[in-house]
């Protein structure tokens, strides 16, 4: 399996202050390489097509894309931003493959590639497929984890220090994202659709990750890939 990849780039990074004041937070560095980059590296192992959506600052994000991955196709969400279930769904028409993958791309990775860990655990009953990490191995976290689960692999929420981390990396279904009525909506409000279908399950990343959300995390995560 190769699903096409939407790597989700709109958002204002509003933790990162006046790092995201003249360009995007995905355009930030970490080990010399813009987040996006690292995205894309990520997206290209193991994935298929892929599409990057912008808001904020996105002529700058265009003008990236265009430079360094003229092959990316870039889903420009105006006069608003769709949130992520909305900036899915409008990406969906550059996007073939059921499930998808999504990957966000304030996220850095170290051990193998996402997205073959998420196919090699796929099942055709599921509905979306999240990765996740212990909360001991979610570098530059703040606050608790998301998600418990289950022994078959199905998840609910739980924001304590014991519950696994979602990493931002997932497989999922198209159909439910693409019959939401709405335009604007958060990928929240379909996964606790399928959490009352019993149909989100989760799988654990053998690695380490490191959240780049805010400005701490971008030093958190050149130790982290420093270090291996």
């Amino acid at each position: 399996m190769t699903p096409d990849v939407m790597i989700l780039a709109a958002g204002f990074g509003t933790r990162m202050g006046q790092l995201v004041a003249d360009r995007p937070k995905p355009l930030l560095e970490v080990a010399g390489r813009p987040l996006l980059d690292h995205a894309i590296e990520a997206a290209r192992a193991g994935g298929g097509r892929i599409a990057v959506n912008a808001h904020y600052r996105a002529g700058q994000i265009a003008a990236h894309l265009g430079a360094r991955h003229p092959d990316v196709t870039l889903s420009l969400e105006t006069p608003e931003i769709l949130d992520s279930g909305g900036g899915l769904k409008q990406a969906l028409e550059h996007l073939a493959t059921d499930p998808v993958a999504t990957l966000n791309a304030d996220a850095v990775w170290s051990g193998p590639p996402p997205i073959p860990v998420l196919c090699g655990a796929w099942s055709g009953g599921m509905g979306a497929l999240m990765l996740l990490v212990p909360r001991d191995r979610a570098v530059g976290r703040q606050g608790g984890g998301d998600v418990a689960m289950d022994a078959e692999g199905r998840l609910r929420w739980d924001r304590s220090d014991r519950s696994f981390v979602y990493t931002g990396a997932q497989l999922i279904a198209p159909g439910p994202v693409a019959s939401h009525p709405a335009r604007v909506f958060s990928l929240r409000e379909t996964w606790a659709a399928l959490i009352d279908e019993g149909r989100l399950f989760g799988t654990v990343y053998p690695g380490r990750w490191a959240d780049v959300g805010h400005p701490q995390g971008i030093v958190q995560a050149e130790e982290m890939l420093a270090h291996g």
